[in-house]
């Protein structure tokens, strides 16, 4: 695949044949940031190129003569990692880092930054759009006005799905940092009962943590805002769901994997909870064999394409941290350091 565009950005016109050259750049997926996303100008002298996607196959031969490389979802990890021997910094352009080698990277000494605090608002919203979705069952009751169940009824409403208030009922959160303490700061002024949950099989949380599995019993809806990581994958899975006791809403908006997909369907389908949004999913975009596929018509759940981070406002406060922290990088003061 070509670049979008590859082309030197001078900021010196007097640059002499003796001084260095450039540093050369690659940003390996700039589709993953909407195209009226307006990116900083670097205030120093560089290469840049800039790729829609890149397939795995094509990883190495780009960033084999990096200095920077810039990616979103690109995997990068030893094998391919090792032939850019040139390279001393990643720019991710998300808060997850789980598609880079970070053990790698600090043994190369490879410094690597993520994206942080740029999503406390749209996160949230997205959350709270598909828990008010779903509370109310307003898609399937606006698929039902399309199929013509509203002239069938012969009266002026009917009833064919459940609606719930939000006001004085008790959502569960899973992980208290930026993003699962705005979606608390939501739910308090919805007048909501907020348990902030322990990680599972954590005992030593403190009393503002309310047991995972207790959590679980008491939540009329639970929310993932945590990372995916070892301890995390399958959080929720057939043993959680049968916890659940109040058939509760599941929303995910942080990592697909954080729950047994499988797991998820059968736990809707049997209806041990009463409906799910999710943002994520284990591999992306949905595969055409993904459990999910069997219930993507069902009226009680959402499934939108990993989009809750994704309003104008947040993409451009990514863009603009992404090169800031590029920029800070290569004049020695890197910030958002993960990694290195």
């Amino acid at each position: 695949m070509k670049p979008i565009y590859a082309e030197q950005f001078s900021t010196d016109s007097e640059q002499t044949m003796n001084a260095s050259p450039p540093p050369k750049i690659v940003f390996l997926d700039r589709a993953t940031i909407s195209p009226q996303t307006v990116l900083k100008e670097l205030p120093f002298d560089h290469d840049l190129t800039l790729f829609d996607q890149t397939t795995r196959e094509e990883i190495a031969a780009r960033i084999a003569e990096s200095d920077i490389v810039i990616c979103n979802k690109v995997p990068l990890q030893a094998d391919v990692l090792a032939a850019a021997s040139k390279l001393k910094f990643i720019a991710v352009a998300a808060t997850g880092t789980d598609n880079v080698d970070l053990e790698y990277c600090k043994s190369r000494g490879i410094i690597v930054s993520n994206i942080r605090e740029y999503a406390t608002n749209t996160v949230p919203e997205h959350a709270f759009a598909l828990i008010f979705a779903l509370r109310r069952s307003l898609v399937a009751y606006r698929d039902a006005v399309q199929r013509g169940r509203w002239q069938a009824a012969r009266q002026f409403c009917f009833f064919d799905f459940p609606i719930r208030d939000i006001r004085g009922s008790t959502i569960g959160i899973v992980g208290d940092g930026a993003l699962g303490r705005a979606v608390g700061d939501i739910a308090k002024a919805l007048g909501m009962k907020v348990l902030y949950s322990a990680y599972k099989g954590r005992l030593d949380m403190g009393p503002l943590y309310t047991p995972f599995e207790e959590m679980l019993r008491r939540s009329d809806i639970i929310t993932l805002h945590c990372p995916l990581m070892a301890s995390t994958i399958d959080l929720i899975s057939d043993d959680e769901f049968g916890m659940m006791e109040r058939r509760p809403l599941l929303i995910n908006t942080a990592r697909g994997g954080l729950v047994n997909e499988e797991a998820l369907v059968s736990a809707l389908s049997s209806g041990r909870i009463s409906g799910a949004g999710f943002d994520v999913v284990t591999q992306e975009p949905l595969p055409n064999d993904h459990p999910f596929n069997a219930i993507l018509n069902a009226p009680n759940f959402i499934l939108t394409p990993h989009v809750a981070w994704a309003s104008d406002e947040a993409v451009q406060s990514l863009a603009d941290q992404l090169f800031d922290n590029v920029a800070t990088f290569w004049s020695g003061n890197p910030k958002n350091v993960v990694s290195g």
